[in-house]
């Protein structure tokens, strides 16, 4: 009896000691939130406003096929700028690269410090043929109405190309002069890959010398319950982006008439392939971007959800099974799988003497193109199935305890004060990849308060910003430009 109470004892001081450490330490976690001075920036709206929506009226869109481009209607757009911005075309040095590639140079007074830049896309995506009915306004309208400017680019990424611009005129104006040399960059095929439009561009810096502090281009945003038990809207800066790669599934063998088949036809063994990859799927493993986001929306969480990352050691299991309960917390944490095409077969009573499947994985940083083909063929475990494996993989993690990334949430908090800004992993791809060879850093960031389904609109159907979210997003590039002369 006296073992048995001395035992308890012991375990209840053990429960106890828990229970002190880890309230512990979830009373003493630090917000990682600046403290907002807010943008006092006060500029021509209107003409603001008129310029994005005149942007938007040009049809500068990227097709796979690159024969579709108009180039007519590229070269007026850049017309455009140049008549809409005389001031930035007068005062800074502006080329053309591959033609429609535009980078534009505001000297600075120390050109020993290395530059920043910023870079969007001018080029947009097309409308899906049969859609256009949907729309509520003509998407190369650029109608503005009900407090909304309308059309195709005004989420992705017009909106950055004059939002930039307007944010060097408002400063031409002001008088202001950077301390370092300042790079504004657009590229005009980023919807396919960014290939003749940012590479370009990143290959003539190069061979000039030019190495920047960072580039920040578009990609995360301040989204609204984006994480459960924050309050505020959250604003994601992409710290790094996922690699895209397709992998090829690929079997051959005998056809034959479809009444007397084998047990395992052609057809059958891919999706049995495919059946055992998605059943399987990659590891989750919080870390890198992911977990970086947590520690930065962790203080601001209620008690419940900052007792558990605040102990993250303890509670890990647990936190990462609660990821991997939805799609989009998924991809934080893991390398996913994808399957988009499937291609066998002719005829109804013939069994196809090919069947191939096709994948799309987007890549964790750290995992690279022989882990995916590895762990395919490991895990279909069917050797008469060539596996073949393509892409890129994620680009390089940029810093979040540097003066770059804090330059970037201090601004931020400038003009969306109640937001909670943090690092993230981008799943989708950017211009910025190709940046990373000539910058120390590269982050991602589209300056608007949006929603879930603002984000489907971007390549969708009725895309449009607030015009609030818009003159905000001008603020941001205004501040963040005097932050990077700090």
């Amino acid at each position: 009896m006296k073992k048995r109470k001395v035992t308890l004892l012991i375990l209840g001081g053990l429960i106890l000691l828990f229970i002190i450490v880890t309230v512990f330490n979830t009373m003493t976690v630090k917000s990682k939130q600046p403290l907002p001075y807010p943008t006092k920036v006060v500029f021509n709206q209107d003409e603001a406003i008129e310029h994005l929506a005149k942007a938007v009226t040009f049809k500068t869109v990227s097709f796979q096929d690159r024969s579709k481009f108009d180039f007519e209607e590229f070269d007026k757009f850049i017309t455009f700028l140049q008549k809409s911005y005389p001031a930035v075309h007068n005062q800074l040095e502006f080329e053309k690269i591959n033609d429609y590639a535009l980078v534009y140079k505001w000297k600075g007074s120390n050109s020993s410090k290395n530059p920043v830049g910023l870079t969007s896309h001018y080029d947009v995506v097309p409308v899906l043929k049969g859609t256009e009915a949907n729309w509520e306004q003509d998407p190369f309208s650029g109608t503005v109405a009900d407090g909304k400017i309308w059309g195709r680019g005004t989420l992705d990424d017009k909106i950055g190309v004059i939002g930039i611009l307007q944010a060097v005129q408002y400063l031409l104006d002001e008088g202001f002069k950077p301390e370092r040399d300042m790079y504004f960059m657009f590229g005009f095929d980023e919807e396919i890959g960014g290939d003749e439009g940012a590479n370009k561009i990143v290959n003539t810096l190069k061979d000039r010398g030019i190495r920047f502090e960072y580039v920040l281009d578009e990609g995360g945003a301040i989204v609204e319950d984006m994480v459960p038990g924050v309050d505020q809207p959250v604003g994601v800066v992409g710290i790094s982006e996922k690699g895209s790669v397709t992998a090829e599934l690929s079997i051959e063998g005998s056809g034959g008439h479809s009444s007397q088949p084998k047990d395992h036809t052609n057809i059958g063994r891919i999706a049995s392939a495919i059946a055992k990859l998605e059943d399987t799927q990659f590891k989750g493993d919080l870390r890198g971007p992911g977990e970086d986001l947590f520690e930065f929306v962790a203080p601001e969480m209620s008690f419940g959800m900052k007792y558990v990352f605040a102990n993250k050691v303890i509670f890990e299991p647990v936190i990462e099974k609660i990821l991997l309960g939805k799609p989009a917390s998924a991809a934080l944490i893991r390398t996913t799988i994808a399957p988009t095409i499937f291609q066998a077969g002719e005829q109804y009573n013939a069994l196809p003497e090919k069947a191939t499947a096709f994948i799309n994985l987007r890549l964790m940083p750290g995992d690279s193109l022989m882990d995916v083909k590895k762990f395919i063929e490991e895990t279909i475990d069917d050797d008469d199935i060539k596996v073949t494996v393509t892409g890129s993989e994620a680009s390089k993690v940029s810093s979040i305890n540097s003066w770059q990334f804090k330059s970037i949430q201090q601004a931020a908090r400038n003009v969306y004060d109640n937001a909670v800004v943090a690092p993230y992993l981008m799943f989708a791809g950017s211009d910025a990849k190709h940046y990373d060879i000539i910058s120390k850093n590269t982050y991602r960031f589209l300056p608007v308060q949006i929603t879930s389904e603002d984000l489907n609109r971007m390549h969708g159907t009725n895309e449009h910003v607030s015009i609030e979210n818009y003159l905000n997003a001008i603020k941001f590039y205004v501040e963040v430009m005097k932050e990077a002369a700090k």
